[in-house]
């Protein structure tokens, strides 16, 4: 746990601030660090996690979480008394000013986020709070606060680098380039694109996803009057595939050109590289919950057949900005 006042001190010093807080930690509270997501250098592996998911801090003890990606995050704790809070959509978050103080009587949490934005909460009253995204269902932690008479059973280093050890492995374990994807949807027909990629991890603390955001099997080449599939293999994340204009708002729907075949999957036509086609949200069908009604069943495909040569561009509209495009050559 480093020394409150985070002024720089000799090592000797630190060590027997750490000594002094650890005896009598009553009379220190402390500021810890923590972050929020991480990504390959091209953006295209997106971890959705917490680094670490789990931290042992005393009553009065405030943590800050630092947003380290391009993909959007919420940190969030939802009210557990009196009885425990229905878990809202990202878009109805509770409103909370930075810093704020969790306590589990009242929900805190943050807008969607992304890097550079930092968000700081402070833990008044002893217990076990859940730490969770708002964007992402399976990206989860736990924070436990202990009274002050209890002792922490680790110090701020080794949460650092059990984050940095916690990123390595998560953005190494789908470290695939499109020949390894290729290989293994060999299932896919010729004209089949991948939309996305990724995997779901637990620990002891909760739930991480490692997200691909990128199109496998770019660019693809077909000949006039040929239909290109694009098939979600994303177990966490919603894409679209757009082409033209971008939809203004929300990008949920599909556009009016869209229709729907007999097995489910959207499906348009594009007769010119000037036409508009957006798919709507593509996305894998969420787990069933004991309990809870059965989820319905997503749009997981969709379809465009091309009637003329060309080169049409498109790109997924909630990721673009991470390197998200694909592109269709036509040829005669």
């Amino acid at each position: 746990m480093r020394s409150p006042s985070f002024i720089r001190v000799s090592p000797f010093i630190r060590v027997t601030t750490l000594l002094f807080i650890s005896i009598a930690p009553g009379l220190a509270q402390a500021q810890w660090h923590a972050t929020v997501g991480a990504q390959s250098p091209q953006k295209g592996r997106q971890a959705l996690a917490f680094f670490p998911n789990e931290l042992w801090i005393h009553e009065g003890d405030s943590i800050t979480w630092r947003f380290e990606a391009g993909e959007i995050h919420t940190v969030t704790f939802l009210a557990t008394l009196p009885t425990a809070q229905v878990r809202p959509p990202f878009q109805a978050f509770c409103p909370s000013s930075d810093p704020s103080t969790f306590d589990g009587s009242a929900c805190v949490s943050t807008p969607p986020l992304v890097e550079g934005s930092t968000f700081t909460v402070t833990f008044p009253t002893p217990g076990n709070y859940k730490l969770i995204c708002l964007v992402h269902p399976d990206m989860t932690g736990v924070v436990h606060v202990l009274e002050q008479s209890k002792p922490l059973p680790h110090t701020q280093d080794f949460y650092d680098d059990e984050a940095e050890a916690q990123r390595h492995v998560l953005l190494a374990d789908a470290d695939r380039d499109d020949d390894e994807a290729r290989s293994t949807h060999h299932h896919a027909s010729e004209q089949q694109v991948t939309v996305g990629g990724g995997e779901i991890s637990t620990n002891a603390a909760g739930a991480s996803t490692l997200s691909i955001m990128r199109f496998v099997r770019d660019p693809m080449i077909i000949h006039a009057g040929q239909t290109v599939e694009w098939a979600t293999d994303d177990p966490e994340d919603p894409h679209t595939i757009t082409f033209g204009t971008e939809p203004a708002g929300d990008p949920f729907p599909p556009s009016s050109n869209v229709t729907v075949d007999a097995d489910g999957a959207r499906h348009a036509v594009i007769n010119s590289a000037s036409d508009s086609v957006h798919s709507g949200f593509i996305a894998a069908t969420p787990q069933d919950r004991t309990g809870l009604e059965q989820s319905p069943l997503s749009t997981t495909r969709f379809r465009i057949t091309f009637t003329h040569p060309g080169v049409y561009p498109y790109i997924c509209a909630l990721h673009d900005e991470l390197g998200m495009k694909g592109k269709v050559i036509v040829l005669p």
